[in-house]
């Protein structure tokens, strides 16, 4: 079982620090930024300490490539501005570029918003964006992981037709998924009811073959409110019978699974989660002393 969360990327340690922080948590993969989410602004490659970065990765059985990137939230790939959709382009590819120098693989992106200009327009738009990245960066093994999305505001790939029309027209093997619980859930498909049909359609349009990642979180919303509100692990509307059936299901054995769930008393809750998950067991009241904390800040 592969079991990780998002974990920070600054100061001087940089790659360094989040695989110490990974690793404080349990974790045996983890998800990085390579500069900070909400902006464009990223450090000198010779800052990053990913050589030390790798030492640490080897001398705890983790594989390079169970360490997910992650693309700014601003990008957007649909964007109909011709400058800044190129703006957005030149960024990913520098960010893939930036990956394959340091050995990591797979980049997990918002695959964009049309911004009123329509679904289809919005995905012939991240088609050729695709495209032309790959172009960039032919010479990589890196992997654009579209995101499934919950469907808010004018978002692209709340639809897994939507996913299976970008693999397909840009027919390349550098093109995977990452699926995201609370978003899929949030966009209509009923995690909680109806998991194994969810699974064989999504087996069906996309293709199990193409899952690269999951973010593994729990949602504050209802199924079909498209509103992307995550949860912590168990305490949502998915639950935590539900999502454990993803973390266990042996077809995804394999594949990094990454809690984005919030902070509780703006501290992480991930080693709580990642203890929780491990042992099979939802700690509603704080009747364990390793998880008593956490809980107590939820109920």
């Amino acid at each position: 079982m592969k079991i990780g969360s998002h974990v920070s990327n600054n100061g001087n340690l940089m790659l360094v620090g989040s695989a110490l922080e990974a690793l404080s948590y349990g974790s045996n993969c983890f998800m990085v930024y390579l500069g900070a989410p909400q902006n464009t602004y990223r450090k000198p490659f010779e800052q990053l300490n990913s050589l030390k970065m790798k030492e640490i990765l080897q001398n705890n059985n983790i594989n390079i490539e169970d360490v997910i990137v992650h693309a700014p939230y601003i990008v957007n790939l649909a964007q109909p501005d011709f400058e800044k959709r190129k703006f957005a382009i030149d960024l990913i590819t520098k960010e893939l570029q930036v990956m394959a120098k340091i050995g990591f693989k797979y980049l997990v992106i918002h695959p964009g918003a049309h911004m009123k200009n329509g679904i289809d327009a919005g995905l012939d738009l991240i088609i050729d964006s695709f495209k032309q990245i790959l172009a960039n960066t032919k010479e990589d093994n890196t992997v654009l992981t579209i995101e499934t999305m919950a469907g808010k505001g004018s978002e692209c790939c709340f639809e897994f037709s939507h996913i299976k029309k970008i693999i397909n027209e840009v027919g390349s093997n550098r093109v995977g998924v990452c699926l995201d619980t609370c978003h899929i859930f949030d966009a209509g498909y009923d995690i909680v009811n109806d998991y194994d049909n969810v699974i064989n359609n999504f087996n069906d349009v996309v293709g199990l073959n193409n899952l690269k990642v999951i973010h593994i979180n729990d949602s504050k919303n209802v199924c079909g409110s498209h509103k992307d509100r995550h949860a912590n692990f168990g305490f949502g509307n998915i639950g935590f019978d539900a999502l454990i059936k993803f973390v266990y299901d042996e077809r995804f054995l394999s594949i990094p699974k990454i809690l984005e769930t919030p902070y509780v008393n703006d501290c992480p809750p991930y080693k709580y989660e990642i203890e929780m998950i491990k042992n099979k067991l939802f700690v509603a009241s704080p009747t364990s002393l390793s998880v008593g904390s956490f809980v107590t800040s939820l109920t």
